[in-house]
């Protein structure tokens, strides 16, 4: 895939555009931070939003998802939009209009299908590396059962929009609040607490290394994350 992502009509942004970025580095990034995508679908004429755990895989984005879900179901050939956002930081502005949030987000237009067969084991594997790093080597492999009990989608990363806010408060020129006002950003962050194990775990039982580095990626992904006031 190309470094640049292509804009066209439904990935261009008409709102706040110089907010678009179609660097392919940054869509990977966002992408690549999160754990849940927020999935819209058309039903019997009805739009409907899930939420899907989610890893990107090369070029396209796998989503985790359930074979029981009935009519809730995303299905191999539905056309879908998938929107993933991370929030930086709230911004006190010195009006409540011009008060607003520092995010990072994508929006993916595309077709999903289902991975079956050999790559479905495969892209299972993907999307427990990127959850739980490392804790497909500590646990034994899934059985028949629970892969068929298993949905997992895949979406192409080849129409997408990416849109960042970062920097100061906006100031309105015509504005003349005091600036005795503080203004000024919040940031937030996601930063794993410490572990807590489950009650059936012996005395002793050490806490794994997959477990470690899940906590290290959420402090890895705020020091990544640029500073929401510049």
């Amino acid at each position: 895939m190309s470094q640049e992502l292509p804009v066209d009509d439904a990935t261009r942004i008409r709102r706040e555009a110089d907010r678009q970025v179609t660097d392919r580095a940054a869509l990977d990034a966002i992408l690549d931070e999160a754990l849940v995508a927020d999935v819209g679908v058309v039903r019997d004429g009805m739009p409907l939003v899930l939420p899907f755990a989610c890893a990107r895989d090369g070029d396209t984005l796998l989503l985790h998802g359930s074979t029981g879900s009935g009519l809730l179901r995303i299905g191999s050939g539905d056309a879908v939009c998938v929107s993933v956002t991370h929030v930086d930081g709230l911004v006190f502005a010195r009006t409540t209009f011009d008060s607003s949030m520092r995010y990072r987000s994508a929006v993916v237009h595309g077709t999903a299908t289902e991975v079956t067969g050999p790559d479905k084991a495969a892209a299972l594997t993907v999307l427990s590396e990127h959850l739980f790093p490392g804790r497909t080597a500590e646990v034994r492999e899934p059985t028949v059962k629970e892969l068929a009990a298993t949905l997992v989608l895949r979406v192409p990363l080849d129409r997408v929009s990416v849109k960042v806010a970062a920097g100061p408060p906006e100031v309105d020129p015509d504005d003349h609040e005091p600036r005795s006002v503080w203004a000024g950003i919040v940031p937030l962050s996601v930063v794993a607490g410490e572990p807590v194990p489950s009650p059936d775990v012996p005395v002793g039982v050490e806490v794994p290394e997959s477990v470690h580095r899940t906590r290290a990626r959420t402090i890895d992904a705020a020091v990544r994350t640029p500073a929401p006031d510049r």
